[in-house]
């Protein structure tokens, strides 16, 4: 599929698949063509070459997409509601498509509740905060059984106390209505929290898709590392091979890895930080086998609720550290400590 705006190509997605019941979240950094994959999905914007088939039918007229969208609902970042109530607002797509009073009152009671907003019922959508105009453009979404529902960016604008609760009620919602859906988003910890699968998105073009297990742990290269959270990427040269591991020297330092490399061959390993402990039981020669090395601490950065560490250990690296730890331990920029993760947490990207 290939989509321009502008005579410029600005999607360019030889194929990509939706499962039912799955939900898909599009994730890269703002300008990657998200929103402009999601539209084209949702049959609001139509590719310059390509075509899109649902349920195995190629939308392709002005009827079909006509019974494609009525299949279908779509949440925006920015709430778009009618200057009415909540109960009416949610009401909408119902009257539309034709629903007696009395369907439309249990469903719309129905959704009111599962978001939370039934106390909100006969409250003007113009006196919501954010957070409950969103809840009220979701329920009013959720509210047409829709086969797919698409969501861009939905809580972008929202304060993190109030995202966090949407999510996890978004989330629980999507398991009990087994509703597939394509969630855009630039939050990793959000695809992670809702996603079967991820695709990672840059310039138009997709990455990696895959589960978030998969495009968390171990990434296709190191543009997609770095989007998803790897905060340590090193290149090294493979100097020594045994039985089911290797050796990669980084910067006159040897890391033991696992993985299938040639000797000679110059690899970029990816460590997350989650995988890193650091303790001050520092030894005076590190041992190789199991990646233990001193470092210095050069930086510590207060994250919520856990402390990101940056330490020199003859090549950078990066721990993330509880608030208990670092009281514990006393961490300080210049103390030494020792540094230590698995050679199974090093993921190897061949550059072949």
């Amino acid at each position: 599929m290939c989509v321009k705006r502008g005579g410029h190509p600005v999607i360019d997605i030889p194929s990509l698949s939706v499962e039912e019941h799955e939900v898909l979240t599009l994730i890269g950094p703002n300008g990657s063509g998200k929103s402009t994959l999601m539209l084209t999905l949702a049959s609001l914007l139509k590719p310059y070459q390509g075509s899109l088939v649902f349920k195995g039918s190629v939308v392709d007229s002005a009827s079909a997409r006509a019974t494609y969208r009525k299949n279908l609902a779509m949440v925006f970042q920015e709430p778009l509601l009618f200057d009415t109530t909540v109960f009416e607002n949610v009401a909408a797509g119902l009257k539309i498509r034709g629903k007696n009073r009395q369907e439309i009152n249990s469903i719309v009671n129905k959704n009111l509740e599962q978001f939370g907003i039934s106390h909100l019922a006969w409250r003007s959508a113009r006196k919501l905060s954010g957070g409950e105009a969103q809840r009220t453009s979701l329920a009013r979404a959720f509210a047409i059984e829709p086969e797919i529902i698409f969501l861009d960016e939905p809580f972008a604008s929202l304060d993190p106390p109030t995202r966090e609760t949407l999510v996890d009620d978004l989330h629980a919602i999507l398991r009990q209505t087994k509703t597939t859906a394509v969630i855009a988003t630039h939050d990793r910890l959000e695809a992670l929290r809702l996603s079967d699968a991820m695709a990672v998105i840059f310039q138009g073009r997709i990455s990696q898709i895959g589960s978030p297990e998969e495009v968390m742990n171990r990434p296709v290269d190191d543009r997609v590392a770095l989007f998803v959270g790897t905060e340590t990427i090193l290149t090294g040269t493979v100097t020594k091979i045994h039985d089911g591991t290797f050796v990669l020297t980084v910067a006159g330092m040897e890391l033991e890895a696992v993985g299938p490399v040639s000797l000679g061959e110059q690899v970029v390993c990816c460590i997350r930080p989650e995988q890193v402990t650091i303790s001050t039981n520092t030894p005076s020669i590190h041992t190789s086998a199991r990646n233990t090395f001193n470092g210095t601490i050069v930086k510590i950065v207060p994250m919520g609720l856990f402390y990101k560490v940056l330490l020199d250990c003859g090549f950078p690296l990066v721990s993330y550290v509880t608030t208990q730890s670092v009281e514990n331990l006393e961490l300080q920029i210049g103390k030494t400590v020792a540094a230590t993760f698995k050679a199974t947490s090093i993921h190897i990207i061949n550059n072949n």
